[in-house]
């Protein structure tokens, strides 16, 4: 049986082993019927949810809101521009506050790395806390619902050879895929894109470095796509749009390099005509919108997890 007792915080996947990542997984089925439409349920119907996002979002927060309300619960969505943060609050108050206001499960993206990691130090012990993104460093969810949609379309990971395509440097959702994808003993792991955005660390991520996307999708059974994360960058970093699309796009010319049939994922926003083809943005292996219901899924059954431990105390 998974270890998952005293699952109240997700903030990375660095010590989430690999039978609690497929137990939530299994859990996401639960709340999916036949037609791939979610199932609602009363799980947190006595479960109050804040969303606390200090940086703009569109997926991750309404797939949380709406992952909370199918589930029963009260959903507070805290206007960060207009709340007492604008008037020099710190971020520690402000969780201290919801708390007497009766919150149990927090959801929350910030800009700086570690935020999620040091509010879990300062919650009452009750209290669920999930990391919705914290700079540069990770992104759990997403990488859990993308593990769940490759499972769903291509089977067990431990078969796949896996590349990342992009600004792998700059991407929190990469780093959280890659600890993924270790935990599920993925076959290959690679990441393809310019030296000045790959992280030097490659040994110590365990996986193998590509500046050549051609060479790098060989034989490649699942192609996950990232975002620029131009917000993130110093500028020089990359070449100019045309040039990064002509070198390291997905079009139908470097999709043919990759095993036939290669799932194509990415957590999105896209950049039609900068990180993708729109052909192939749309075509039936790019299972982009499958990862939003999916993503709706996986907070599901995170959520219920959290909510069913918060019982024992």
């Amino acid at each position: 049986m998974p270890n998952d007792k005293k699952f109240l915080h997700l903030l990375d996947l660095t010590y989430l082993k690999a039978d609690l990542i497929q137990s939530i997984i299994d859990r996401a089925y639960q709340f999916l019927d036949q037609n791939n439409k979610i199932k609602k349920s009363n799980d947190l119907s006595a479960i109050t949810v804040a969303n606390l996002f200090y940086e703009p979002s569109t997926r991750t927060r309404a797939t949380f809101e709406l992952a909370a309300k199918f589930l029963g619960a009260q959903v507070l969505n805290l206007d960060i521009q207009h709340s007492s943060t604008k008037k020099g609050e710190a971020l520690i108050d402000t969780i201290r506050n919801l708390q007497a206001m009766q919150c149990n499960i927090f959801i929350l993206r910030h800009p700086s790395e570690g935020a999620a990691s040091f509010v879990s130090k300062h919650i009452q012990p009750n209290i669920g806390l999930i990391n919705a993104g914290d700079g540069c460093h990770a992104h759990p969810t997403q990488a859990l619902l993308d593990a769940f949609t490759i499972q769903k379309h291509k089977g067990p990971i431990d078969q796949l050879s896996v590349a990342i395509v992009g600004d792998v440097l700059h991407s929190r959702v990469a780093r959280s895929q890659i600890h993924m994808l270790h935990q599920l003993k993925a076959r290959n792991i690679r990441i393809i894109g310019p030296k000045t955005l790959l992280p030097k660390n490659g040994q110590a991520l365990g996986v193998q470095y590509e500046t050549d996307l051609k060479k790098g999708l060989e034989d490649v059974d699942v192609i996950i796509m990232l975002r620029l994360q131009s917000e993130r960058q110093n500028a020089g970093l990359i070449p100019s749009g045309s040039r990064y699309y002509h070198q390291y796009g997905l079009t139908e010319e470097s999709v043919s390099y990759a095993n036939a049939n290669a799932l194509i994922i990415h957590p999105g926003p896209i950049n039609r005509g900068i990180e993708i083809q729109s052909k192939i943005a749309d075509s039936p292996q790019a299972v982009i919108l499958d990862q939003v219901t999916n993503g709706l899924a996986i907070r599901m059954s995170i959520l219920s997890k959290i909510a069913e431990n918060q019982q024992e105390f």
